[in-house]
């Protein structure tokens, strides 16, 4: 078993996919405490258990005083862990199915993170009870729906802290079995109870960190999915006997865009040697041709923008990627919580209330991300809606159809899945980061809608890896039902991969007798393990 190590200044979204994530061996990294971290830590905090923590101390907004509008009322010591308790039992009004649990393994390390980088102030208890309930595989019971993404993700942080602490109302996942969460703390071999002091509650709950794991799954999907949509793409070229021109790395430099260039060098790679993609292939009469054999085709001088703008819109969707990696590796280290400390000289702590709680980052990275994958899926399903019409296809059999026409109907019935998907894709785009409505007596009168914003640019990507594992797995059966006729004219290279790897689960149905319904999940399934991006980039080296 590896071990994740975390400082709040080092992790990294590949670090948060090792702890949230099954590795191929169904193996997930530990987390762990740094020690210099952990030394900071009980420093900071005997400086406020002695200095803060006090009837007589300055008010300090949620160290000794109430939270919102309550912020000049002083909570006295003796009340302090009643008033913990009841600041989770006050923000825990989450609704809605639960996240999974990556989404929750992903915000308990991202939250103990947090904690790491010694701004927030709670106990360095708080974190090791974070990361045992983490590495002994307890997932609090989170529902998704309830945060505005200001003040930071508290409702759904707040069912996070009830189930830890082992409240008698919170639940958590543990082994498959949906438990109550001091069952689920016992049968893990935890302590069932573990009580609240000063600042952890607020620290706990205060942070926008759920809309952070999510948008970190999401981007790191994506990643991926990019590549195999590039794949996808190279598949239909080779399908259509498609020009390589616009692919010229030529025509790139003339309009510099680091993306486009990019995703045509990758395409290229696949096809380049490609003997299907030329004009002696395109003479070979295919099935449904409507053209006498013999008969030279029309010139083909250039191809529809699907094909041949396709770098054009991949590219965006990278240079996104980009600004979106940035964007959520600050996150990733940053302390989101309110209020900070901050060491003012020699064994000294200075207290400052502040707004980092507020998701605005996060949430308009996942916009921009839903955005450029949803177009993503557009010119995917385009391509991929190619294949089933000849008249569109240059002559592939009619539907993808194997088997007896009539008795036999073929694709089409798929390109209306995935069409409904980019449908989907189309509203789940729509910003949700300009949306904003005030919240308790308007104490908090602007917010980011983050975690929604989180939530439907995840569901997006999810979505566009669907599509694009029905571009791979139409292309596919394209490029079967005609390897025959057209075995004259090789595939590229890496073209050539890819189909050998879906060959390997998916054998081409050349009956038409097939559940269509298992061949698109298992072509997701080689999508979302890579199996097909690793197959080309071994055969081609890695893709960019």
């Amino acid at each position: 078993m590896t071990t994740t190590t975390i400082d709040g200044r080092t992790l990294t979204a590949a670090d948060v996919l090792a702890v949230a994530r099954p590795d191929a061996a169904g193996l997930r990294a530990e987390a762990v405490l740094d020690e210099g971290a952990r030394r900071s830590l009980v420093g900071a905090r005997d400086y406020i258990d002695a200095h803060f923590m006090t009837d007589d101390a300055p008010l300090m907004y949620s160290f000794n005083t109430g939270v919102g509008l309550f912020k000049d009322q002083r909570v006295r010591m003796d009340e302090m862990q009643a008033y913990q308790r009841l600041t989770v039992y006050a923000h825990a009004t989450g609704m809605g199915e639960p996240f999974d649990a990556e989404a929750v393994r992903a915000t308990m390390l991202l939250r103990a993170n947090a904690f790491a980088s010694n701004f927030s102030g709670p106990r360095v208890a708080v974190v090791d009870r974070l990361l045992a309930c983490l590495n002994a595989g307890i997932v609090p019971v989170i529902p998704s729906k309830g945060s505005v993404g200001a003040s930071g993700d508290l409702a759904p942080l707040a069912h996070l802290a009830g189930a830890i602490c082992g409240f008698e109302e919170a639940e958590a996942f543990y082994e498959g079995r949906r438990l109550p969460a001091r069952a689920a703390l016992k049968a893990a071999g935890l302590p069932e109870a573990f009580p609240l002091e000063a600042k952890d509650a607020s620290a706990l709950i205060n942070g926008s960190t759920v809309s952070l794991a999510v948008g970190v799954l999401a981007q790191e999907d994506m990643k991926r999915v990019l590549k195999a949509a590039e794949i996808a793409l190279a598949l239909t070229l080779e399908a259509l006997r498609a020009e390589k021109a616009a692919f010229d790395p030529r025509v790139h430099a003339a309009r510099p865009h680091k993306g486009q260039a990019a995703s045509a060098r990758n395409v290229l790679r696949m096809i380049g040697d490609s003997e299907r993609c030329t004009e002696g292939a395109r003479v070979t009469v295919f099935p449904d041709e409507a053209r006498a054999p013999g008969q030279a085709p029309p010139p083909r001088v250039q191809d529809v923008y699907s094909l041949r703008c396709a770098p054009q819109v991949h590219g965006p969707v990278r240079e996104a990627l980009a600004y979106v990696d940035g964007i959520m590796g600050t996150e990733i280290n940053a302390a989101t919580d309110n209020p900070l400390i901050f060491a003012d000289g020699a064994d000294h702590y200075t207290c400052i209330s502040a707004g980092h709680f507020h998701g605005a980052y996060v949430a308009q990275a996942m916009d921009l991300l839903a955005i450029t994958a949803t177009d993503l899926g557009s010119i995917s399903e385009r391509r991929l809606a190619r294949l089933i019409d000849p008249t569109m296809s240059y002559g592939l059999p009619r539907n993808l159809l194997a088997g007896k026409k009539g008795l036999n109907t073929g694709f089409a019935t798929v390109q209306c899945t995935m069409s409904a998907l980019v449908m989907e894709n189309r509203t789940l785009s729509m910003p949700g980061s300009v949306d904003s409505i005030p919240g308790k007596s308007n104490a908090e009168d602007h917010v980011s809608n983050s975690t929604w914003c989180a939530r439907k640019a995840r569901t997006v990507v999810a979505n566009v890896e669907t599509i694009v594992a029905g571009e791979i797995l139409m292309a596919c059966q394209a490029l079967s039902l005609v390897a025959d006729v057209a075995r004259d004219h090789p595939l590229g290279s890496g073209t050539q991969a890819a189909l050998d790897a879906v060959r390997k689960v998916i054998a081409p149905a050349l009956s038409g007798d097939r559940w269509y319904q298992a061949e698109m999940e298992a072509a997701l399934a080689l999508v979302r393990s890579g199996a097909v991006v690793a197959a080309v980039e071994a055969a081609i080296g890695p893709l960019e």
